[in-house]
């Protein structure tokens, strides 16, 4: 059996850990991979009903997306887990529990965050509506030593979704495409020779 690893997209609400992690996901699929995807929202509306957002709370909601990550990665399951995960402690944790373990810190100014809002949780953090809210409210402690760092007010999120599965490609949890197999048909190979031709390299 194959086996499995977790990526653990790690970032600022707004920053960008759905868009790419869901451009991995599919990238993933087409390389014939089981895949599960552990969403922050979707996972505290289902496994999380009920936790609040206090340190305590917010710690165990990484550890229940941790426990589920680290059964699903050792049954051969590529996981995608995109959750906020503030606490540098609490991501340490996951790592040693899961094992095959990729940190990707989605880093994005807190500012452009703001500025994007689409659900408009900075607005209402802001405004006290929301009273603890990571960057606004609660401290955000970023990776010191991630396999991956991706900077999205930088790159375009399908650049960033290719460094994501060349990382892991180079840590070996990915075989890498052979390109030299199936890589052009016969009108490539026609077309090649036609070249070659011309340059005088080959009659």
């Amino acid at each position: 059996m194959r086996e499995g690893f977790t990526l653990w997209f790690t970032g600022f609400s707004g920053a960008g850990k759905t868009t790419i992690s869901e451009l991995v996901e599919k990238a993933l699929r087409d390389r014939g991979l089981q895949v599960e995807v552990l969403d922050g929202d979707v996972v505290r509306t289902h496994l999380s009903k009920g936790l609040g957002y206090s340190r305590e709370d917010r710690d165990t909601n990484i550890r229940r997306i941790a426990f589920v990550s680290k059964l699903l990665t050792r049954n051969g399951v590529a996981v995608i887990a995109a959750a906020i995960s503030p606490y540098r402690s609490t991501r340490d944790e996951a790592r040693a529990e899961i094992g095959r373990f990729v940190e990707v810190f989605v880093k994005c100014p807190l500012e452009t965050c703001m500025e994007r809002d689409t659900k408009g949780l900075y607005k209402r953090a802001m405004a006290g509506e929301i009273p603890v809210f990571t960057g606004v409210s609660d401290p955000y402690e970023e990776p010191t030593s991630p396999e991956l760092v991706l900077q999205t007010h930088l790159e375009d999120p399908e650049t960033l979704a290719r460094r994501v599965i060349a990382t892991v490609e180079r840590l070996g949890y990915l075989p890498p495409v052979d390109v030299g197999k199936g890589a052009y048909g016969p009108e490539d190979e026609a077309v090649i020779k036609q070249r070659l031709a011309r340059l005088g390299y080959i009659e």
